[in-house]
């Protein structure tokens, strides 16, 4: 995306970002009934789409806070792709049998592509990470959990009742496994980025 300037609907992604009641409004005014109405007649139904909406709001809301999300292309387009995509994922998941999708013709240009792709890659990276992360042992588990809650290494290694060189010691072993595992699982081999 390297040249595409920033869109002008930047705006809704700010407004998530500043938790703006006008700017949240303006999204479920303007692009939410599209998304309901796409899932339910996709063998979905309202509750199911309304998960899917909140669960993509706070997605973009963390892409934005913690990735910088840039905006190349319309809010809109963006929004619907990911919706639709997750619920595709979400079909695909319970294995529904006798889906039908009803495809719209959607204005998608390669921005939006782009940014919906780098955003379930990014989706799929944090579920590797969590599964293999859950297969660490119990100290380390407790030793990177305790890493991502407090900052500081001397607060960790006190927390934990052990020296400070042996926690630093530690979190780099257990980041190595942590890592080697990632990288070993063919879900990660798997991944286009």
């Amino acid at each position: 995306m390297a040249g595409s300037s920033i869109h002008p609907d930047q705006k809704y992604i700010e407004g998530l970002l500043m938790n703006s009641p006008l700017v949240i409004k303006s999204i479920y005014d303007r692009f939410v009934p599209k998304v309901v109405g796409y899932i339910t007649k996709n063998s979905g139904n309202e509750d199911a789409a309304k998960d899917v909406v909140q669960e993509v709001l706070v997605a973009i809301y963390n892409q934005a806070k913690h990735k910088g999300l840039q905006l190349t292309c319309p809010f809109d387009a963006y929004f619907f792709l990911l919706c639709k995509r997750r619920w595709l994922n979400e079909i695909k998941k319970s294995s529904l049998k006798e889906v039908t999708i009803n495809e719209e013709v959607v204005s998608i240009n390669d921005d939006t592509l782009q940014l919906a792709d780098e955003f379930d890659i990014e989706q799929q990276k944090k579920l590797v990470f969590n599964r293999m992360f859950q297969k660490l042992g119990d100290a380390c588990k407790g030793l990177l959990k305790a890493t991502f809650e407090i900052k500081s290494m001397e607060e960790v290694a006190q927390k934990l009742g052990v020296s400070y060189a042996y926690a630093r010691k530690k979190k780099s072993l257990c980041i190595g496994e942590l890592t080697r595992m990632v990288q070993e699982s063919s879900e990660y081999k798997n991944l286009k980025a």
